[in-house]
């Protein structure tokens, strides 16, 4: 083992997970005398906002947040605030309890002072707090809404105050919309929409704003239908940007909505929102002692950027601009930011890519770096291998269930279970211990086996061979995958990148000799891996962690083989 590049893998990898986890790929807090968006101010509103429950069973309570920011529009010196009043409705469906209530919409306006029929952008967000929630081995509990949704409240608020600054530039207006009774079934945004439908009229682009947990960086998690040039403004304005296009196509897939599900087919938007933690969703943890300040200041760091870009470019003056019959795929990674490519791009890359490396595997077997059935072998190994991982995260999953006395839903949300970060993050490290050994092990009887004696030479060369079998065979499997998911939902990152960034440090390394290059390909396959299994994880909970376990052995297979090619000697 070659203990100075050791070394160097050990300080890439510390950086990579550094970055990955937020020093670099989200900004810092603003304080509160800042020109610049502040989590400082936003958090001032939210402690207001998140002072009592107010959900549509606490009428008073949310009389009195309605009367608050009714104040603050007022104040800002908004051109009209509306309120649109919905009697006697019912929800949520299906649910423990059954509410009957009266909405309230708010509709604030600020026009462009060269013309008030100029398009506009929407902030919605909502100011109903949770309603009650049955929680496992303890009392139904009731949410503050300090993050879900005080922070949607907070940062429209602190943008579009921020925005007021430069009125003069406006080519374009804001409207902020914030709902009623969202959490009983977008009730208030339904009604609106369905009664006074009028006031989408004009509305040129959308930014809803939810949170799902107080924590993590702001993701944008999903666009409307046809997000071509949507995705285009992101690219071009966001700051410290976070998304995959792969969770628009997730969460299509999920029975979650939010007020963008009612309007997102007819009107060109954005949602944002944190994804962690659970335990904090929904319930009596979701108050302002646990609000984050740098989750806080992620959002503003992507949202004030494209108001700004939207406001005061005359390009779109027409409110169907940001309309697109395509879609786009992208995906971030950490510190690097944001990938955008139309669908025909990503396709040509693929097909590239998949090319390059059967090209690359046909050259190494060719010059017996590697055996084509061992290869084989190995990339049914990685397929077996990451199975018995999803089988094995599911079954910690259902027994962390049944200890807590919470409800298992097998790739389901599963809430309730404490201490359910510590026991994926902790599970996660254990299961790649114990593949990392066996690994091993495995290559040291293959060596006893095959070369009992031999001089030492013979002996690294087998071991260089091995591990090109082992590398080979996953990178096979990850092709094979990456194409399958291709054709079968148009998303692939989860392979296509470390099989990218694999394949073109393998091509390098060959070309140039320098082995080097297997280190870019580990910070790169390590750099996703980190950062969308974080987010995969507290997206989907404790509920899908077979999946997660999947995706973790799967990286696993490729990147061990791929560090034992960087480290050793030969």
């Amino acid at each position: 083992m070659n203990r100075v590049r050791l070394a160097a893998l050990i300080i890439v990898a510390v950086v990579v997970g550094v970055v990955s986890f937020g020093l670099f790929s989200r900004p810092q807090v603003e304080s509160a005398d800042s020109a610049e968006f502040s989590a400082e101010r936003v958090a001032r509103d939210i402690e207001v906002i998140s002072r009592q429950h107010h959900s549509v069973a606490h009428p008073k309570e949310r009389a009195e947040v309605r009367e608050y920011l009714v104040e603050r529009l007022t104040a800002m010196g908004a051109d009209t605030v509306k309120l649109f009043e919905h009697k006697a409705l019912t929800g949520p469906e299906n649910k423990h309890v059954t509410y009957t209530f009266d909405a309230t919409n708010i509709l604030a306006e600020f026009s462009a002072k060269h013309s008030e029929s100029s398009p506009k952008l929407m902030f919605i967000a909502h100011y109903d707090s949770r309603y009650s929630q049955p929680m496992p081995q303890q009392d139904t509990v009731w949410s503050y809404g300090a993050a879900d949704d005080g922070y949607g409240l907070g940062i429209a608020l602190e943008a579009t105050n921020l925005a007021l600054k430069y009125r003069d530039e406006w080519q374009q207006g804001i409207k902020i919309l914030f709902t009623d009774a969202e959490e009983v079934g977008m009730k208030g945004m339904k009604a609106l929409w369905e009664n006074n439908r009028e006031e989408f009229a004009d509305v040129g682009l959308v930014i809803n704003i939810e949170a799902r947990g107080p924590y993590g960086p702001a993701l944008l998690f999903e666009t409307s239908p046809g997000n071509n040039r949507l995705m285009e403004l992101y690219a071009s304005a966001a700051d410290y940007p976070y998304t995959y296009s792969l969770t628009t196509v997730v969460y299509g897939f999920m029975p979650n909505f939010t007020d963008f599900t009612i309007i997102k087919d007819s009107v060109p938007g954005f949602n944002f929102s944190t994804v962690a933690d659970i335990n904090h969703y929904h319930t009596d943890l979701d108050n302002y002692s646990n609000i984050n300040l740098r989750s806080i200041q992620h959002y503003g760091s992507q949202i004030v950027p494209i108001l700004r870009a939207y406001l005061t470019d005359a390009k779109y003056s027409n409110p169907e601009s940001l309309r697109s019959d395509s879609d786009t795929v992208n995906f971030t990674l950490p510190a690097l930011g944001l990938f955008n490519f139309s669908k025909g791009t990503y396709w040509t890359i693929n097909i590239v890519v998949v090319a390059l490396f059967v090209a690359l595997l046909v050259v190494e077997i060719m010059r017996g770096r590697a055996q084509g059935r061992k290869v084989m072998r190995s990339a049914l190994t990685t397929l077996i291998v990451a199975i018995c991982g999803l089988i094995l995260g599911e079954l910690i999953a259902w027994v962390s269930s049944a200890i807590a006395g919470a409800q298992f839903k097998p790739f389901g949300i599963v809430q309730g279970i404490a201490g359910d970060n510590a026991i994926m993050a902790i599970s996660v490290a254990l299961i790649l211990a114990a593949v990392v050994v066996i690994y091993l092990r495995k290559r040291r009887n293959i060596m006893r086996q095959t070369l009992g004696s031999v001089r030492s030479s013979a002996a690294d060369a087998a071991t260089a061979i091995n591990a090109n079998n082992a590398l080979y065979g996953a990178l096979s499997m990850f092709a094979i995958l990456s194409l399958v998911l291709l054709v079968a939902i148009g998303e692939n990152l989860m392979f296509f990148i470390p099989l990218t960034a694999t394949t073109l440090s393998l091509v390098l390394y060959r070309l140039t000799n320098i082995r080097e290059w297997y280190l870019v390909g580990i910070a790169l396959a390590l750099l996703h891996a980190l950062s969308f299994l974080y987010t995969l994880a507290m997206a989907l909970t404790i509920g899908a962690f077979g999946a997660v376990v999947m995706l973790a052995l799967f990286d696993a297979m490729l990147l061990i083989p791929l560090v034992e090619g960087y480290v050793r000697k030969a």
